[in-house]
């Protein structure tokens, strides 16, 4: 009997000199290494930001033309269709969308109030929406096109005094699963889930300075050891390349093992 084989559909690759890619919180942190791995693969960046002005411009110092910073609050639909549609006019459609901005508001969920509630989900989940809500018209017009949504292992197992971030990270995996369904087969949606990471603010929230607290952590990771933000961005770089061209509505968690269970 014999195999046929059949070649990889050309929706699968992802175009990479000159075509635009959007990060929102695309100017620290994780975000920012995903804005400079996404340049270095060639593509023009629309790094999205709300506050720290000083970071958006050391971001664009730092890593050069291919790179823009611009100001938009995502939990403002306006605001980020009104960014797209500037970028879509100086670099034509979107190739590459990751959603990255999220607030996390540490809080017993009895001591929460639900302004900080519609703070935290208003950018890690409807950010998200917003941003896709804009793009994905014009992704759809050619196949190729991935979307990667920047989860977090709280939405996967819960913790305490943090609630609010738990559930917009769980809803947000499942936005995921349902916008691969809609979009496809010309766009893939897929979540990138990191696990601890070195960020000022990772350090900062979990004492990481500080050599017990640090220690407690690692004894958690199978790997021992804490992510680089390149890491995060290795599989962002996989996830957006034509070698995961079969690959959408999944979860790749970058943890070191934490949460194999």
């Amino acid at each position: 009997m014999s195999t046929a084989t059949t070649a990889a559909p050309a929706g699968g690759s992802v175009a990479g000199a000159g075509s635009l890619a959007l990060v929102s919180g695309g100017t620290r942190g994780i975000g920012r290494a995903l804005s400079e791995r996404l340049a270095r693969r060639g593509h023009r960046v629309v790094a999205l930001y709300v506050a720290d002005e000083k970071a958006a411009r050391a971001t664009e110092a730092d890593l050069g033309p291919a790179v823009r910073a611009v100001r938009a609050d995502v939990t403002d639909a306006g605001a980020v269709a009104a960014a797209v549609a500037d970028a879509v006019e100086r670099y034509g459609p979107p190739r590459v969308v990751v959603n990255n901005a999220g607030v996390n508001i540490d809080k017993p969920f009895l001591r929460s109030t639900p302004d900080e509630w519609h703070t935290v989900i208003g950018t890690s989940l409807f950010g998200a929406l917003n941003l896709t809500h804009a793009c994905a018209p014009h992704m759809l017009d050619e196949p190729g096109g991935s979307i990667v949504n920047i989860g977090a292992t709280t939405g996967l197992r819960p913790r305490t005094d943090g609630a609010a971030y738990c559930a917009a990270k769980a809803a947000l995996l499942h936005l995921t699963k349902c916008l691969a369904l809609e979009l496809a087969p010309k766009v893939r949606v897929n979540c990138l889930i990191p696990g601890f990471t070195w960020t000022d603010e990772v350090v900062t929230r979990f004492r990481l300075d500080d050599d017990a607290a640090r220690e407690a952590v690692l004894r958690q990771i199978p790997q021992g050891r804490i992510a680089s933000t390149a890491e995060i961005a290795d599989a962002l770089e996989f996830l957006v390349d034509s070698r995961s061209s079969y690959i959408t509505g999944q979860k790749l968690i970058v943890d070191g093992g934490q949460f194999m269970w």
